[in-house]
């Protein structure tokens, strides 16, 4: 769920001290845009690529990989494969095991 190798990436990217700003601000516009996702189809594939883009760099692959999966059917006019309950489920439960690991498996 959680790829702890990007994440530890990215803490080596902006740097310990502002890793935890940073990954605030990706999580805050996540949960931004989890909470307004639109039923327009252009608005929706925009909105999808956004989360899977900071999905990927926050490590979150099931949830990058489930936003993909309908961003691809909203490119192509095609209804939506995908369930905005279920994509909400997904974020939370990669957003708590996000939260449970970074002491454990981040520890310096």
């Amino acid at each position: 769920m959680i790829d702890w190798s990007r994440v530890s990436e990215l803490r080596a990217e902006v740097g310990e001290d502002d890793f935890s700003e940073v990954v605030d601000l990706f999580l805050e516009e996540v949960d931004s845009v989890i909470e307004c996702l639109s039923a327009d189809p252009d608005d929706i594939e925009a909105q999808l690529h956004f989360l899977k883009g900071s999905a990927l760099n926050l490590g979150f692959t099931e949830f990058a990989e489930y936003c993909g999966l309908g961003e691809t059917a909203a490119a192509a006019g095609q209804s939506l494969p995908i369930s905005m309950a279920q994509l909400a489920e997904i974020y939370r439960t990669s957003r708590s095991e996000f939260h449970s690991g970074l002491n454990t498996r981040l520890a310096s």
